[in-house]
C-alpha cells in the first residue's frame, strides 16, 4: 500500500512477467501493472481491482492494511478482467458493499459475473462525498469500452483516468518523473496506437470536455503503468496530438516473403524513399512484433505493403497485419502495394483493396515482379520508392 496523495493509496499489482495482453494480441515487453486505488477518508472507497490471477495477493495485501469491512464503496471504472477480475472474490468477503459504475458497466458486470450485487449507476457529474474528498464521475464511453468512465477525486485534485493515459509498463518506480522518459513515451505511444487509435475523435472530444471544466489536476493515475505527477497534463497534450491524425512524416515498408524475392523488392523500394530524404523502415511482418509494427505504422505518413502471392492470395502474416490496420482505422495516411509472384500475381490487388477498406488512400499503382526480380526490376522498385516519397 503506497501513499500517492493525501488519503489516496496505490494498492495494485506489478506484473513483471507479462509478455502478452488481450489474449496474445498485444506484446508487453516491459510487463504491466494493474492499478487499484484506495481513498481513506471519513468514508473509504476502493477504485477498481486487479486481474483475476492476482486476486489472492490483492485481497491479502488489502487485509494486511485495512479491515475489508471498512470499505464503504467500490468504484468500477471499467469491467474488463484486468480491472475487475478480482471483484467476485472481494465481494465474497464484503457482499453488501455498494458498487458504483456507469449504466453500461452495470450491464457488463451482470454479463461477466452473473451476480446480484448492490450496483449503483452513475453518470457524468454525479458524485459521492467521502468527507474531505469527493468522487466525481466522468463517463468515457468507447475509451475504450462502452462502460468506461474516470473518477476525479475533488479535494485531492487527482484524476483516476482508467485506461486513458496508461502504459503497459512495470517499473520499480511509481511516477513519471522517476522513470526513463524514452521508455515511458515509447510505451504510452504504443498503448495509444494499438488500443485507442480508432476512438481518436472521441478522445479529442473528451479532452475538450474535461479541459472546459477547468479542474485542478495534480495527479493523473491511470489503470496501467506509472502515475503522472510531474506536469501531468503533458500526457493529455500528447493524447490531443496523437488523436489529430498523427504521423511523423516518414514511410514504413512492410513485407512478407517466401523465398526472398519480395524482400529484395522491399529493400529496393526503401532505398528509393531514402534517396528523397525521408525517414524509412523496411520491416518483415513475419519477423517483427506486430504490436510494435502497428506503432510504426501509427508514426508513418506512408505505408507500403508487400507480399508474395500464394494460392491466389497473400501470406498469412500480411493478412493478419492488414486486418489489424483495418481495426484501427488510421487517418491521414497514404499507401501502396507490391509483391512477387510465380504464375498468377493477385497479391498486389488484394493488398490495395484491404488498404482502401482500412481508409488508407492508395497513392499510386502497385508494382509486381515475377519470381526473382531482375536488375532492371530492382531499379524499377527504387524508382517506385522515389515516386512514393514525392507523394508523401
Amino acid at each position: 500500500m503506497i501513499k500517492i496523495k493525501d488519503n489516496i493509496y496505490w494498492v495494485g499489482i506489478k506484473d513483471w512477467e507479462l509478455k502478452k495482453f488481450h489474449g496474445d494480441e498485444y506484446s508487453t515487453h516491459r510487463g504491466s501493472t494493474y492499478n487499484s486505488y484506495l481513498i481513506k477518508d471519513k468514508r473509504t472507497a476502493l477504485v477498481d481491482t486487479v486481474w483475476t490471477p492476482f486476486h489472492r495477493e490483492f485481497i491479502d495485501n488489502l487485509e494486511k492494511n485495512i479491515d475489508l469491512n471498512s470499505i464503504d464503496l467500490i468504484v468500477i471504472n471499467h469491467t474488463e478482467q484486468d480491472h475487475c477480475g478480482s471483484l467476485p472474490y472481494l465481494m465474497k468477503k464484503i457482499p453488501g458493499a455498494p458498487i458504483y459504475c456507469s449504466k453500461n458497466g452495470a450491464t457488463l458486470l451482470k454479463r461477466h459475473f452473473h451476480q446480484d450485487w448492490n450496483v449503483n449507476i452513475v453518470k457524468t457529474g454525479d458524485s459521492v462525498d467521502l468527507g474531505d474528498n469527493k468522487l466525481v464521475f466522468v463517463e468515457m464511453p468507447m475509451l475504450h469500452w462502452p462502460d468506461s468512465m474516470a473518477t476525479y477525486v475533488a479535494g485531492a485534485n487527482t484524476l483516476l483516468s482508467n485506461d486513458a493515459f496508461g502504459q503497459h509498463y512495470a517499473s520499480p518506480y511509481m511516477y513519471n518523473d522517476e522513470v526513463d522518459q524514452c521508455e515511458l513515451y515509447q510505451e504510452a505511444q504504443k498503448y495509444y496506437a494499438n488500443i485507442l487509435t480508432p476512438f481518436s475523435k472521441l478522445v479529442k472530444a473528451k479532452i475538450k470536455e474535461i479541459t472546459a471544466l477547468n479542474l485542478p489536476i495534480e495527479l493523473i493515475a491511470p489503470s496501467h503503468g506509472v502515475i503522472w505527477r510531474d506536469n501531468p497534463m503533458q500526457i493529455v497534450e500528447k493524447y490531443d496530438q496523437w488523436a489529430s491524425d498523427y504521423h511523423e512524416g516518414k514511410v514504413i515498408v512492410i513485407y512478407d516473403s517466401m523465398w526472398g524475392a519480395t524482400k529484395q523488392m522491399a529493400l529496393a523500394i526503401a532505398r528509393g524513399v531514402e534517396r528523397k530524404g525521408l525517414g524509412v523502415k523496411a520491416l518483415s511482418m513475419g519477423k517483427y512484433d506486430k504490436s510494435d509494427l502497428i506503432t510504426e505504422i501509427f508514426k508513418s505518413r506512408g505505408v507500403i505493403v508487400g507480399s508474395s502471392t500464394v494460392y491466389k492470395g497473400i501470406l498469412g502474416d500480411t493478412a493478419a497485419v492488414l486486418e489489424m490496420i483495418n481495426w484501427l482505422k488510421f487517418k491521414n495516411k497514404i499507401g501502396a502495394a507490391f509483391g512477387s509472384y510465380g504464375w498468377s500475381g493477385e497479391s498486389v490487388k488484394i493488398i490495395e483493396t484491404r488498404l482502401k477498406e482500412a481508409g488508407i488512400e492508395i497513392a499510386m499503382e502497385g508494382i509486381r515482379a515475377q519470381y526473382n526480380p531482375s536488375p532492371e526490376e530492382i531499379k524499377a522498385c527504387e524508382a517506385f520508392g522515389e515516386a512514393f516519397a514525392e507523394k508523401v
